[in-house]
C-alpha cells in the first residue's frame, strides 16, 4: 500500500526526500518514476541530505551513476534516462549496488524494470497543473517514513 504526500514547492519535495533519506536502511533500492521536470532530482537531493551528504548532488544523466560515500550509508544515484541497453547497466556493475549495503536511487527506473530487485521501493512523482504549477503528488510504496 502506498503512502500519498502532496507538496506545493521544491522545498517541501526536498523535505520529503530528506525524511526518506533519514529512514532508509542498508540495501534499500528506490525506483524513482516521474516525467521530466517533476522534481525527481530535488527529491534525490533531499534523500542525500537525509543520509548526511552535504556536497552537491546532481543528476548523473551522462555518467549514469554517481557514488556518494560521505553519508551514514553509501549512496548510489542512477539516472538511466539515456541508457542504451541493459548491458550498459551490467558494465557499470549495478548488481553490486542493488544488492549491497548502501542505498540506491534510480531515476527513470521504469526503463530498467527487469533489472530491479523484487523488494524495490517505489516513489512516483506526478504534477497536477489544476492544483498549481508547483503542486506534486508523491506516492511512496515500500518505504516507511
Amino acid at each position: 500500500m502506498a503512502e500519498i504526500f502532496e507538496t506545493y514547492g521544491a522545498q517541501e519535495t526536498f523535505a520529503l526526500g530528506e525524511r526518506t533519506g533519514r529512514a532508509v536502511n542498508p540495501g534499500t533500492v528506490i525506483a524513482l518514476i516521474g516525467d521530466l521536470g517533476v522534481g525527481k532530482t530535488v527529491f534525490t537531493q533531499g534523500v542525500a541530505a537525509g543520509l548526511g551528504i552535504h556536497g552537491p548532488v546532481n543528476s548523473p544523466t551522462f555518467t549514469i551513476m554517481q557514488v556518494y560515500e560521505e553519508g551514514r550509508l553509501p549512496f548510489y544515484h542512477f539516472d538511466v534516462y539515456r541508457i542504451g541497453d541493459i548491458e550498459e547497466m551490467e558494465e557499470i556493475g549495478y548488481e553490486d549496488c542493488f544488492y549491497g549495503n548502501g542505498v540506491c536511487l534510480v531515476e527513470w527506473a521504469d526503463l530498467i524494470e527487469e533489472l530491479l530487485p523484487v523488494n524495490v521501493s517505489r516513489v512516483t512523482i506526478d504534477k497536477d497543473l489544476k492544483k498549481g504549477f508547483d503542486y506534486r503528488r508523491i506516492s511512496l510504496e515500500g518505504l516507511a517514513i
